[in-house]
């Protein structure tokens, strides 16, 4: 009787903990956007959020929280904002989010060393990356999900990393080896954020926004270090090749087994277009276990690219997330930089990149060059959390 008692509770409790898991899949909208929230001077983002609390106006402020707003998404990851926890926590107070994470970024953060051996050292090109103020272009995340745990990468080494793309300039190293001891891999930050779903599995989001591979010379230092910011997160996904990985609190190792994640972020590589180094973007595109069912598309793209100089290729241009098409101003024409890609067994349930077309009553706030926003354009996908 005992036993059969027990076997009763066992069962009772099964069904109870059934829901949990059980029931239809949860539609989570995941969403990138690089929104050019970045300021000359530290303080200023702050200043202008006020302004715009206070009822004020801030037309750039107020074009892009319109953008977040329409768009509607529930994670959303926000590049080039610049660090401040206070201007983070009324960003979060304006958009109606209830959690958001933020931390500090090796924008502007001086690296004591001449990085782009011009003879002087200090300056925002020799930051550990570029900025004229530490934090300036940093990342926020806001959440209408509990964001429990995040891991911050901030100071991992690039020369640590297995098989590293280090440049040279006639054969001889571009960074000395003092330089390599404290040179950091992220122009900003790498971050494993974790999204509490209720009910479902929680899902990481993992962000980041490598340096464009541009400004520099022959020696590719900026391509370089783009492609290896990229690898970061297949080295991440894989427990096979993350043991070399040690987060900012002394963790070693990346990923658990099967753990679903979302890589998002202005990437600033395209895989077929542009100055990155070949196979930078099929880094992460490629990778056995990201779905890309659906990629995210827009008509605005394709009529910009169309609309504009000849530098676009209108044949991807549907897949183009920024206006990077003013070959007046030396522009590599339209891009696909920014990106949500969700890990298997993630579902995609819908995609799709806020770039109406111009007769769109919400083309006013993405416009085009000196755009009312930014030049980027906000990225989501509808993933399915089972």
């Amino acid at each position: 009787m005992r036993r059969l008692t027990l076997l009763l509770a066992m069962l009772l409790g099964l069904a109870l903990a059934a829901p949990v898991s059980a029931g239809p899949p949860s539609e989570v909208r995941f969403a990138t956007y690089n929104a050019s929230l970045n300021r000359f001077n530290a303080g200023d983002l702050l200043a202008d959020l006020q302004t715009v609390a206070a009822g004020g106006s801030v037309a750039q402020v107020e074009a892009v929280l319109e953008i977040i707003a329409r768009n509607d998404a529930d994670v959303l990851l926000v590049n080039e904002f610049d660090y401040d926890p206070a201007a983070a926590e009324l960003m979060a107070d304006l958009t109606g989010y209830d959690h958001h994470f933020t931390a500090p970024s090796n924008t502007g953060v001086p690296s004591g060393y001449d990085l782009n051996n011009d003879g002087v050292v200090g300056g925002p090109d020799d930051a550990f990356g570029f900025g004229f103020f530490p934090g300036q272009y940093g990342m926020l995340v806001l959440s209408h999900y509990p964001l429990p745990d995040a891991r911050t990468f901030q100071e991992v080494l690039w020369a640590d990393m297995p098989g590293a793309r280090l440049p040279e300039l006639d054969g001889e190293p571009w960074y000395s080896a003092e330089e390599l001891q404290v040179l950091r891999l992220s122009s900003k930050s790498h971050w494993d954020v974790t999204v509490d779903v209720p009910g479902r599995h929680d899902v990481h989001l993992l962000a980041s926004h490598p340096t464009p591979p541009v400004f520099d010379g022959e020696e590719d230092r900026n391509g370089l270090r783009n492609a290896d910011e990229i690898r970061f997160w297949a080295d991440y996904t894989l427990p096979g090749s993350s043991r070399w990985i040690v987060d900012d609190d002394g963790t070693r190792g990346g990923l658990e087994p099967g753990a679903r994640f979302v890589i998002a972020g202005d990437l600033n590589s395209d895989p077929a277009d542009g100055d990155s180094l070949p196979g930078a973007a099929q880094q992460v595109l490629e990778m056995p276990r990201v779905n890309t069912s659906v990629t995210p598309t827009s008509a605005g793209a394709v009529e910009q690219a169309i609309l504009q100089d000849a530098n676009n290729v209108v044949a991807t241009a549907q897949y183009d997330t920024a206006d990077f098409g003013e070959a007046q101003f030396g522009g590599p024409g339209n891009l696909r930089v920014d990106y949500v890609l969700p890990a298997r067994p993630l579902g995609i349930a819908d995609a799709g990149v806020d770039w109406p077309l111009s007769d769109d009553p919400d083309f006013a706030e993405v416009g085009v060059f000196p755009f009312p926003a930014s030049d980027h354009r906000l990225v989501w996908v509808d993933v399915i959390v089972r």
